[in-house]
């Protein structure tokens, strides 16, 4: 193939590639665009720019809506199950790795079935109705870890395989305990796949919409995904303010993919891949 076929190939595709890029750009384009317009102007619905920027949509989502209250409920929801899942995936996948054994091996099948089986919502409810913790932050945060940790055990199983056992023995040699072999030797070594854990778990749970809907009855406790459909459901026809809300409710999200992009990718490479 010649020098100039070549470069027409790559040009095509680039062009095609800024093609599909539009399919996503130009949706979110025209939500934070017609977040600052007035209602009769978002009504219509297009990519018109506005004859007077309206940023008080925004504090008026943020009062009306309860958003403080409801992004201080998704931190909190986010931010615990984030914690126990990565730390328990982490502890988990380290022992079964380096146990080895048939048992550690069913056990950690065991754990990555969950990737293929559903929730089955009415035994779950009553099981957490039995134990006290429906419509409870720890209650909420348990299923979501529940639900994460398969995943992020195949991850950490993967990539604490591709770690020398030389190094676990070294250190017990000079004294160290199970703890300070995990803590400060086997963790910095899984910081890439550490970071592409919280990072995928954090999206989960920030933008789930359906564990909340069915295990919160109470709207205190509801995270920012259904105040957005609650104040969907009040201002149906204030389509400026839906959609004020709904880029107040991806916004940190998407900063924390776009922050964290390259961890995602190197640290599925380095847990999946490779193990």
């Amino acid at each position: 193939m010649t020098r100039k076929k070549l470069n027409l190939r790559l040009f095509a595709l680039e062009i095609f590639m800024w093609l599909l890029a539009l399919v996503v750009l130009v949706p979110i384009a025209l939500i934070v665009i017609n977040s600052l317009k007035t209602k009769p102007e978002a009504n219509v619905m297009s990519l018109s720019l506005p004859q007077a920027w309206q940023w008080a949509n925004y504090r008026t989502v943020v009062i009306e809506g309860r958003m403080a209250t409801a992004f201080l409920n998704s931190l909190i929801i986010t931010s615990g199950s984030v914690l126990v899942t990565n730390v328990a995936a982490a502890m988990g996948a380290f022992v079964l790795a380096r146990r080895g054994g048939k048992l550690m091996r069913w056990t950690y099948l065991f754990f990555v079935i969950g990737l293929l089986a559903p929730i089955n919502f009415i035994p779950t409810i009553r099981i957490m109705q039995f134990f006290g913790i429906m419509n409870t932050y720890p209650g909420i945060i348990l299923l979501y870890t529940a639900l994460m940790i398969p995943f992020t055990m195949f991850l950490y199983y993967g990539f604490v395989n591709t770690v020398p056992r030389d190094m676990d023995e070294a250190a017990v040699i000079d004294g160290s305990s199970a703890w300070t072999l995990f803590f400060r030797i086997q963790v910095p070594l899984m910081s890439p796949v550490i970071i592409t854990g919280v990072l995928i778990s954090f999206m989960n749970a920030w933008n789930d919409f359906i564990l909340p809907l069915y295990f919160f009855n109470r709207s205190s406790r509801y995270p920012l995904t259904l105040a957005v459909y609650n104040f969907y459901g009040a201002y149906i026809a204030s389509w400026n303010l839906v959609c004020a809300a709904i880029i107040l409710t991806v916004l940190p999200i998407l900063i924390v993919y776009v922050t964290g992009q390259k961890y995602i990718v190197s640290g599925m490479i380095a847990g999946a891949i490779k193990g």
